[in-house]
C-alpha cells in the first residue's frame, strides 16, 4: 500500500492524537565550553506529563556557506581534510558567522580569505538548521554572482585548500552520486538548483 505510515504511541494524555506537542523549555546550565561550542543541559516540560526532562544542546554560533558563480556559470569550490571523517571533502566556502557580523557580509569574508575570489549581489539563497536534534544555530546559505579571483588566499595556519571552477551540472550531477557528502553542502546546492535553472533557461 503507497502512502506514507505515520506511527504515534497510544497515550491517553497525548494533546492531539497523531501531532506532536511543543515542549516548554525551562532552565538549562552548562556543561562543556570549547572554542568553538558550548554544550548545555536544557529542562524541558511536555506540555501533558508533569515530568520534566533535561536535554543535550549545543550552542554554536550561526554558520554561513558561499555559493560563488562565476560569469562563466561555473562554481567555485574547495576541497579540503576534515578531521571529523578524517578525509578529503568537497565543499563550497563556509565558516562561522562572528556575533558582530551580518550573514552575507561574513560569507563574503569567508570567500575571500579561502579563495581569494569576491563577487557582486550577493543575497541569501536559504537559512537551513544544521541539526534541530541538538544543535540551536543556523547555516546561511548565500549566493554570490560574479565570482573573480583577486587577492591572495589567507588561510588559518591548519588550512590546505585546493579550489576549482566547475560546472554546476557536474557538481550537482556529483551530489546525486554521493562523491559530495556534506550534509550542508547538500543543502545549499538543493537551494541553487532553482535559481540555475531559471537562469539556464534564460539562457544568461
Amino acid at each position: 500500500m503507497g502512502g506514507f505510515l505515520f506511527l504515534t504511541s497510544a497515550m491517553s494524555n497525548s494533546p492531539a492524537a497523531g501531532k506532536p506537542a511543543a515542549w516548554t523549555r525551562g532552565a538549562r546550565r552548562s556543561l562543556l565550553r570549547t572554542r568553538i561550542f558550548d554544550v548545555c543541559g536544557v529542562a524541558y516540560r511536555h506540555p501533558a506529563r508533569a515530568a520534566e526532562r533535561e536535554f543535550l544542546v549545543i550552542d554554536a554560533a550561526d554558520w554561513g556557506i558561499v555559493v560563488p558563480v562565476t560569469e562563466a556559470g561555473e562554481l567555485v569550490v574547495v576541497r579540503q581534510f576534515r578531521f571529523g571523517i578524517a578525509a578529503l571533502s568537497w565543499e563550497l566556502p563556509g565558516g562561522i558567522i562572528e556575533a558582530d557580523e551580518e550573514p552575507v557580509a561574513a560569507v563574503q569574508r569567508e570567500l575571500r580569505e579561502e579563495t581569494g575570489y569576491v563577487g557582486r549581489d550577493a543575497r541569501v539563497l536559504g537559512v537551513v538548521h544544521p541539526n534541530p536534534a541538538i544543535f540551536s544555530n543556523r547555516c546561511h546559505v548565500v549566493l554570490v554572482e560574479g565570482a573573480r579571483r583577486v587577492a591572495d588566499t589567507a588561510w588559518d595556519a591548519d588550512e590546505e585548500i585546493e579550489i576549482a571552477e566547475r560546472p554546476i551540472p557536474e557538481v550537482l550531477a556529483d551530489a546525486r552520486a554521493g562523491k559530495i557528502t556534506h550534509a550542508l553542502m547538500l543543502n545549499a546546492l538543493f537551494l541553487l538548483e532553482p535559481w540555475w535553472r531559471d537562469r539556464s533557461a534564460r539562457g544568461v
